[in-house]
């Protein structure tokens, strides 16, 4: 087994452990509201804080594999569809002419 091919056999197996993008990101949301609330003790902000990370981390993930998996079809000069990469910026696909 090659190494790209063991790091996505574990990356797709912690992945689908993982919670959904929506329920990470409002678990996150409530971390943050209650660090910016200052009323925990030091380790349990830590605690928080880590949790927090890892699930930045995970939203940032889920969002470069949608925005990998988004692609818009498109058919040059010659004829034949191409695949061209989403562009997240402009929220169209650009063309190479």
């Amino acid at each position: 087994m090659t190494f790209q091919s063991y790091y996505e056999v574990n990356y797709n197996r912690a992945m689908s452990d993982a919670p959904d993008f929506e329920n990470a990101l409002k678990s996150l949301e409530d971390i943050v509201r209650k660090l910016e609330n200052g009323e925990l003790t030091l380790d349990s902000a830590l605690e928080l804080f880590e949790e927090g990370i890892k699930l930045s981390r995970l939203c940032h993930a889920k969002l470069e594999e949608a925005e990998h998996r988004v692609e818009i079809l498109l058919k040059n000069g010659s004829g034949p569809a191409r695949a061209v990469p989403f562009e997240a910026e402009s929220g169209s696909a650009k063309r190479d002419e």
